[in-house]
């Protein structure tokens, strides 16, 4: 385990342990996990507190691979109810659940995650590429010189990125740190476009701190605009300057078709099924991780599952989709519900 999960567990295993008299029980569920699916997880414990008296779970936003490790741990009252994933759980996470007693575990996929560049319907349309978007969006490159390890991204428009683009500023309007998309942005498009650039898988191995900083921090000049978590607001803003591009969920931008061109990044539009089947390369399932034996130990766990699960919830009309989840189609939703209704664990 690196020295980062284990300063997030401690961290956890303390705030949780603050909560817990010496001689009772908890009464509340303890969720863990991405960043990504965080969000939707709250719209859901909203839901389900306004139809029960059940307590609020404590929630702790630890990554993906953070949150598996902790959910790993074992089946101590400490240990995680739920994981939230960004994507499935390696066969390693699998044996290190077995060896620690965590032996039925029920995998629920609740959809698909995507981020799309949108930009207005009358502005000069662009076709972009990963590596496009990290030397537009990235703070720093690797220095191949002596000297500084790290230089200033230098590109302020669009020509600076690529000769065949317009000439005009960069500005992209998206999301601020701490967000999912953000998550999706730094991982899945900077970071993979920047593993291209010279001397980047070297890099990787050599100072995997630097090659971090380089790959997945997003410049803070105007290049980059921060517009929090609303996508409306993303979508208006772009009225500011019809040159900018707006980073926004799946549901907003079907919601604006008719004021809005979705991009395509390496040569793939981001269209429903391009996401769900993962084509288009900014996207992903999403999943919760279960501990079975959490279901009549702690209240909440089938009120959550059940609540996410729902139609009003995660269908092409739920109240999930506008930040940001890609639904199912109509029959694989039917088999994860009946999972998570069943409480059927996965072959381990």
């Amino acid at each position: 385990m690196s020295k980062s999960i284990n300063t997030v567990s401690i961290a956890v295993l303390l705030l949780v342990a603050s909560n817990l008299s010496a001689d009772s029980r908890r009464d509340y569920l303890i969720i863990v996990g991405s960043t990504t699916i965080y969000p939707m997880s709250q719209l859901v414990i909203k839901r389900v507190m306004e139809n029960s008296n059940l307590r609020a779970p404590m929630v702790q936003t630890t990554g993906s691979g953070g949150g598996l490790s902790l959910f790993c741990n074992g089946n101590d009252e400490l240990d995680p109810d739920i994981t939230l994933a960004s994507r499935p759980i390696r066969q390693s996470e699998l044996e290190k659940c077995k060896l620690n007693g965590v032996n039925e575990i029920v995998e629920v996929k609740i959809g698909y995650d995507g981020v799309i560049f949108a930009q207005p319907q009358d502005a000069t349309p662009i076709e972009l590429t990963r590596h496009d978007l990290y030397l537009a969006l990235a703070k720093w490159f690797h220095n191949p010189d002596e000297g500084e390890p790290l230089i200033a991204n230098p590109h302020s428009t669009w020509k600076d990125v690529n000769a065949n683009f317009p000439d005009i500023p960069i500005e992209v309007r998206g999301p601020s740190k701490g967000s999912g998309t953000r998550y999706i942005l730094e991982r899945l498009a900077m970071e993979e476009g920047c593993r291209i650039a010279e001397g980047m898988v070297e890099l990787e191995d050599e100072d995997p701190w630097q090659y971090r900083l380089i790959c997945r921090t997003i410049r803070d000049d105007a290049a980059y605009v921060e517009v929090g978590e609303n996508d409306e607001r993303n979508v208006d803003s772009l009225t500011e300057n019809a040159n900018a591009l707006a980073i926004v969920s799946y549901g907003v931008m079907e919601a604006h078709e008719d004021i809005l061109r979705r991009l395509t990044i390496d040569g793939i539009a981001p269209d429903f099924e391009a996401i769900r089947n993962g084509s288009y390369l900014i996207s992903r399932p999403l999943y919760l991780y279960v501990r079975k034996s959490s279901v009549d130990l702690y209240p909440g766990v089938r009120e959550f599952l059940a609540e996410f699960t729902s139609e009003e919830a995660w269908s092409k009309t739920g109240y999930l989709r506008p930040i940001g989840l890609v639904p199912m189609l109509e029959a694989e939703r039917k088999k994860y519900a009946e999972v998570a209704r069943t409480l059927t664990p996965m072959d381990l």
